[in-house]
Formats: structure tokens, sequence, C-alpha cells
């Protein structure tokens, strides 16, 4: 027999790296949390060590959000405890911003606290006490700085930010938070967090508001890095691909599984059949247990209080099943004609941004379309243009008479906050038809895409954000469309609702057209793309986003092969006979900057001023106050200009 006790010494003072080099970030123990008698999970344990990238998944509802504000404490559990290590830094980027309405962009992605600018203001200071002092203590002051910022590489600080704020289109940094749009404010949060580099990043829905682009390039960034991750996503290409953990909050428990998206849903099968045969076997046996209890035994013994005890945790095990539901949704929707939608020639512009141009294309019964696109090239106006929300500038959009339209918006619609759930759905119908002629009722339908029987008759102020928009796509899917139209309708829903929604939308007899970032959920439905290439051109492509993804990337990589030199032409040796540039300090680059556009700025105003003094109609007064401005302004320009060439050359 195996001493495990001393096995585990032994193998402890043998392989100490196997215990020691793996740092713990974060642990949470016994966590509970519950609103009312709405339990969201109890007794949770998660330990999060250095390298881990876990993803987090759960039915809207089910308390993930709630969960990560806890990890972060930013809310009290109930019961439980966390932990995180002292020397680690949490950054976490939640569903709901939460920036200083009144900063900038510029201070709030740049001046933060962290490691790299803590070393950047260092030796910043260090070089102005050595150009002060010329003695050993402030050369060593410096020599000390430099060594730490080449140990944190943050002489590339700067550029490292560019490269985020570009790669998320963020622009104009002197705008204040308060008038970004949400979406503007989430990638905001998003760089603030990347460029923070904490050593534990968690990180709720960060694909949301990101464009296919920027979605595949955060995925390359996260791999690139070494990092610390747990995130929430409903993205399940970027989960795949990001993640070697996942952990599933299901029914109020954490269920682990190491290993990416698709070795968890393989294992989750897995885990539910043998569930599913341990409740039978428990089924069987809370019978033959029940008729005992029945017969109430009087002889109370250790033994059958044992028994007792043993049936009451049987009757939990037996009672403990999901409410699978049975249906398969097909909707009758109303009857299509031969004419659906014919879109000629059609334009349309906003001032000089021109969002559709000549477009023609006549819709065929059952087509499902994919459109995809850069965010704010207009793709929302597009699908106005179809419903009639918007009207184009020029050309014609004839619908046919029995089309009848099913519109997912973003921004959804309002909803009673006092009606309850299963109020909402009646309203619109009792009773759904299905085509096989079968009705269903508005309570099998709402158990159909996950509202069971307590949430139908939770009011509508108490759903979640996810739970909202679930219950708004049903409310659109009620109506029997034959012609439906989805913007984005993957945000904020949980994964397990998304599975439903993509089987629904597979049986769907009608037309289908979708604005997703999805790729997963684009790939699945649609065989043909709309791509939005700017300038009001859309091109007609006949494929999966995928193929046209790869088609992409090969016609970029043919274009930057052809921009690189021959290989079999050398380039010229060039031997540099200049002296090593010193390091220049951080403020320095970004005065550099800033005088590079405030300079042509002034020369605009001269200009402006000289043209106004030129003028032979100005009063006296007018010409006294141009000549001063012309003045001061001349003035300016050559103290930045020769400040400008002062650090154009420490460049």
């Amino acid at each position: 027999m195996i001493d495990f006790d001393n096995f585990h010494l032994i193998f402890y003072f043998k392989f100490p790296c196997a215990y020691l080099c793996t740092m713990v970030y974060l642990t949470a123990e016994g966590i509970s949390k519950a609103f009312g008698e709405r339990v969201l999970f109890k007794d949770l344990n998660i330990t999060i060590s250095e390298g881990d990238k876990i993803g987090l998944v759960a039915r809207n509802g089910a308390g993930k959000t709630s969960f990560l504000r806890i990890l972060t404490q930013k809310e009290l559990p109930d019961s439980g405890a966390i932990k995180i290590h002292k020397d680690v830094t949490v950054g976490y980027l939640s569903q709901d911003t939460e920036l200083n309405e009144n900063a900038t962009i510029l201070d709030t992605v740049l001046y933060q606290k962290n490691p790299i600018t803590e070393a950047i203001q260092k030796y910043e200071l260090a070089i102005e006490h050595s150009a002060k002092h010329h003695d050993d203590a402030s050369n060593n002051q410096l020599h000390d700085a430099m060594m730490k910022m080449d140990a944190l590489n943050a002489w590339d600080y700067e550029n490292d930010i560019k490269k985020i704020l570009s790669s998320l289109k963020i622009t104009d940094l002197e705008r204040e938070i308060k008038t970004l749009s949400g979406g503007q404010k989430k990638r905001v949060a998003l760089a603030q967090i990347l460029i923070m580099e904490p050593g534990l990043m968690i990180l709720d829905e960060p694909t949301n508001h990101l464009d296919i682009e920027m979605i595949e390039w955060l995925e390359e960034y996260l791999n690139r890095k070494k990092m610390t991750l747990l995130l929430v996503t409903h993205d399940r290409y970027f989960l795949d691909r990001i993640t070697d953990e996942i952990n599933e909050l299901d029914d109020y428990q954490l269920y682990r599984y190491k290993g990416n998206y698709s070795y968890y849903l393989e294992k989750k099968a897995e885990r539910e059949f043998n569930q599913g045969r341990e409740t039978d076997k428990a089924k069987s046996l809370y019978r033959k247990e029940l008729e005992w209890m029945r017969r109430q035994p009087k002889a109370r013994t250790t033994k059958s209080k044992s028994r007792i005890d043993d049936f009451y945790v049987t009757e939990e095990k037996a009672h403990r099943t999901k409410e699978e539901v049975e249906i398969k949704l097909d909707i009758k929707m109303n009857r299509q004609g031969g004419k659906i939608i014919e879109m000629k020639h059609v334009n349309k512009a906003f001032g000089d941004l021109q969002i559709v141009k000549g477009f023609t294309y006549t819709f065929s019964k059952g087509e499902k379309v994919g459109i995809v696109g850069p965010n704010g090239i207009g793709k929302s106006t597009f699908l106005n243009l179809i419903t009639g929300k918007d009207e184009p500038d020029t050309g014609k959009i004839n619908v046919g008479d029995t089309t009848v339209f099913g519109y997912f918006t973003q921004e959804g619609i309002k909803l009673a906050e006092d009606k309850r759930v299963i109020e909402v759905v009646k309203d619109i119908a009792e009773v759904i038809p299905l085509s096989s002629g079968e009705k269903v009722s508005a309570s099998q339908f709402l158990k159909f895409f996950g509202f069971n029987d307590v949430m139908q008759y939770t009011p509508v102020s108490k759903l979640s954000g996810g739970e909202k928009r679930r219950l708004h796509l049903m409310t659109v899917l009620i109506k029997n469309p034959n012609f439906l139209i989805l913007d984005e309708p993957t945000n904020d829903l949980d994964l397990i609702t998304l599975t439903t929604l993509e089987e629904f939308l597979q049986h769907f007899g009608g037309c289908l057209l979708i604005v997703s970032h999805d790729r997963y959920f684009m790939d699945k439905l649609v065989k043909h793309l709309f791509v939005f290439e700017g300038n009001g051109e859309i091109r007609d492509f006949n494929g999966t986003y995928s193929e046209y993804r790869t088609e992409q990337l090969e016609k970029e990589k043919a274009e930057k092969k052809g921009k690189n030199p021959p290989k079999n032409i050398p380039a010229p040796v060039q031997v540099s006979t200049a002296p090593e540039k010193k390091k220049v300090a951080y403020k320095d680059k970004r005065e550099y900057e800033l005088l590079d556009s405030e300079i042509p700025a002034l020369e605009a105003k001269k200009k402006e001023l000289e043209t106004k003094l030129s003028d032979g109609n100005a009063s006296h007064k007018d010409i006294s106050e141009w000549a001063k401005d012309f003045q001061r302004i001349t003035k300016m320009i050559d103290e930045k200009t020769t400040r400008w060439l002062e650090l154009a050359e420490m460049m």
C-alpha cells in the first residue's frame, strides 16, 4: 500500500517547482449569493493561478456577472471568502462601463497607475535630477531607472498604446467620456484594461460592441500575450481559441472542464448523460425506500436513522431533474407570395457619408443573408431602408404585399417593468400555431427559450440585461413574420440561448437577414453575405463568413508581399557613424507630437490674419486687433518651431 503522506513529502522535496513555481493569484471558497428567494449559486469554489485562461459560461440570470463582481470585491457574497495575492493587480471590464464621465479619453487610458507608468515617472524624475546634480548619486539613480525601463520594456510603451487604440478605432483622445456612445465607452474601458496590463484580467463580454476585425485583433492579442484571464463571452470561436479551461455555472454549482470550449461541449454531454443515469437509479431506489418510510419503522436504531438520512439524500437526487423541452419550434409563418423585396438602384447618404450607392437586389423565398462590415459603416441604416423606417435618396424599394417583417433592433423595445414575463407574451398571443398544425401555449414557448415556471411570473424589472433581450427576441418571433431581420441578436445572450436560437432559425422557412459580429453564429446560419466595403459599396459574396475572411486574408497577404522588395536583391548595408542617441523622455515624445499638430494650426491662423489685414475694407480698430494677434502668433510659431527642432534632434 502506498503511504500518500510520505509520497507527497518525497515528491515535494524532489520536485518543489510542481508545488511552488505556479503562483496562485486568486482563491474563492464557499461563495454563495441570493436575491430574496432567488438563489444564484451556493458554496462555489474557484482557484485562478498564473497563466490560467478560464472561460465562464452559464445561462442568462444564473449569476455570472454577480460572481465576477464578487471575485473583484465590488460586491459582497452572502457567505464565503475571497483571497487575492498581495502582489497581483486585478483589472475588471464590466458589462456596464464604470468610467469618469468628465475625464477625457487620454486621461482615462493613459494616466493610470501601473508598474510601467511608475517606471516612466521615476525615469523622468531621474533625468531632471541628473541635469541639476552631476554627482554619483544622481547618475546611479538614472542608471537604476533606465535598467527598470529596460526590464519592463517601457521604452515602447507609447507605441504599444497607439497600437491598442488604433486597433480598437479610438481616436480624438481629447473627447470627454460623457460625449461617447455606449459602444465607444466599452471600447475605451477595454483599452484601459489592456494598457494597464494587470496581473489578472477579468473580462465580462469583451467582444460586445466590437466589429469582426477588432474581435480578431483582440483574439490574437490575448493569445500572443502571456497573461492570466477569466472571461465571460458569447463568442464561441473566441472562447475556443483563447481559453484552456471552462467553468460552467449550472444548477447553483460550478463545474470545471480542463480544456477549451470544444472539449467542454464533449465532456458536458458525458456529464449530463451520467447524471441522467444516476437520477434513474436514484428514482428506482427512491421508490423502494419510500415504501419502507411509509411503514414508519418504530425501531429508531442507529442503523435505521442512518437509512432515513440516506433516504432524504436519495430523494434529493431523484428530484434533481432538468426541465427538458420536448417541442421543436417551427412556427407557422404568414404566407409568402412570389414578390418579397426588390431593391433597384438604391442610394442613401448623410451629407458626405455615402451609405448605399446604386444597390440592386431581389430577395428570393427562404433566403438567409448575413451582413458584415465595420461599425459605423451603415449596416443598421440599410436595415431601416428595407423596413421603411428610412427613405432612400434615390432608387426604389418595392416590398411584396404578403411580406411581414419581424425586426429585432440593437436598441430593443421598452418593456413594461411592472408586468410579469408571461403577461408580456400573452399580450401578443395566448397560443402560437406551429407549421405542423399543432399549437403551443405562451408558457411552452417561454420554456423553449429558457424561462422556467418561476421566471415566467417574475416582473420584467427583475430580469438581467440578457434576459430582457431574450424576451424582446421572443416578442419579435411570436408575431409569425416571414421576413426576419436580426440586428446584433447575439449581444448579451448566453451560449445556451444562442444554441436554441440557432436551432429555431435553421428551421425558419422565411427570409432571414442577419447583422452579427458572432462568426460562429454567421457560419452556422448563412451561406451568402452582403459585405459593406465603405463609400456605399456593397459586395455580394456567395459563401460563409469563414470563406470570405480566408479570401480577404489571402488578398491582404498578397498585397503585403507585393510591397516588399524582391528577395534576390540584397539591401545595401548602411554603416552609421553617428553617436548613439540617448533614450528620450516620455514627456518629450508627447510634447514633440503635440507641437507637430499645433504648429500647422498656428500657421493656418496666421494665414487667415494675413488675408484679413490685406482687406482694405476693415475698420481701424479691427486692423489694430488683428495686427496684435498676428505678432503674437508669429512669435508663438517661432518659439514652438525652435522647440520642435530641438526635440526632433533628440528623436
